[in-house]
């Protein structure tokens, strides 16, 4: 009865998981470290923000990677941020040190989501509370007003302050974001949960219930690590003559960061 519990259990994962995984964009070749598909900045626009992302990548070896698509095909930003992060590998593999700034145009004015996700190794330099004062200081309010680039220059100059230990949230600043309900991953561990419950005292599962977890946002509980596609392919920073972005570097994601709308 175990076995059978994990084992639907790890399907019942493996089968989201390779849903959201067919509309995350394919990681870009050659590869940029600014991916406007949602065509929100001028070529020009495009790329500063691309030269300046790779002078920070050269010389620190962390990527922060800009993402704007039309729509997340009703997944969640946190979800679709992750998964996005882990399929390019965003970042070092053996620092994880990527960040991926999101940005839907999908759902009309206010309700357009904006996402900041830092892989694991920038977390504690980067913690959720620092995603959302940025988010909230830099990033959404040049978005509400069409500035698109002054909010991503404005954002990524936060970041990297963030990563050098340069930008701090204020005390007592309090997480606004509030949930729109369950994301695909806080539902797929609530059903593992469940099933391992069940296998262990044989009867129904615990009560329902969100709460804060440390990343931020309600939910049932820490990342879990599901088989399948999201593991970031290899790859390093060679290549990529005259100073390009030299491709992704295999870096992983576990669910922090902070959201909005816009």
């Amino acid at each position: 009865m175990k076995k059978l519990a994990l084992i639907i259990a790890l399907l019942v994962s493996f089968c989201a998981f390779a849903q959201i995984e067919k509309y995350i964009p394919d990681r870009p070749n050659p590869p940029k470290l600014v991916n406007d598909f949602a065509k929100l900045l001028s070529p020009e626009q495009v790329q500063y923000l691309e030269r300046k992302l790779v002078a920070y990548d050269d010389s620190t070896s962390n990527q922060i990677a800009i993402v704007t698509v039309e729509n997340l095909h009703d997944y969640a930003a946190v979800d679709f941020a992750t998964a996005l992060g882990r399929k390019w590998g965003v970042g070092g593999s053996e620092f994880n040190n990527g960040v991926i700034i999101l940005i839907s145009t999908g759902g009309g004015a206010g309700n357009r989501d904006a996402f900041i996700a830092p892989g694991y190794g920038l977390e504690g330099a980067i913690p959720d509370i620092t995603a959302n004062t940025i988010l909230n200081a830099e990033l959404i309010p040049n978005l509400k007003t069409n500035n698109y680039y002054t909010a991503f220059d404005r954002t990524t100059d936060a970041l990297i302050k963030a990563a050098a230990g340069e930008y701090k949230a204020p005390s007592g600043y309090r997480n606004r974001n509030k949930g729109r309900g369950l994301s695909t991953g806080k539902i797929i561990l609530a059903i593992i949960i469940f099933f391992v419950v069940m296998s262990m005292f044989g009867g129904g599962g615990g009560r329902g219930g969100g709460y804060m977890s440390r990343r931020g946002y309600r939910g049932f509980g820490g990342p879990v690590i599901f088989p399948g596609g999201f593991g970031g392919s290899g790859g390093g920073f060679g290549g990529g003559g005259g100073g390009g972005f030299g491709g992704f570097g295999g870096g992983s994601f576990g669910g922090g960061g902070a959201g909005g709308n816009w």
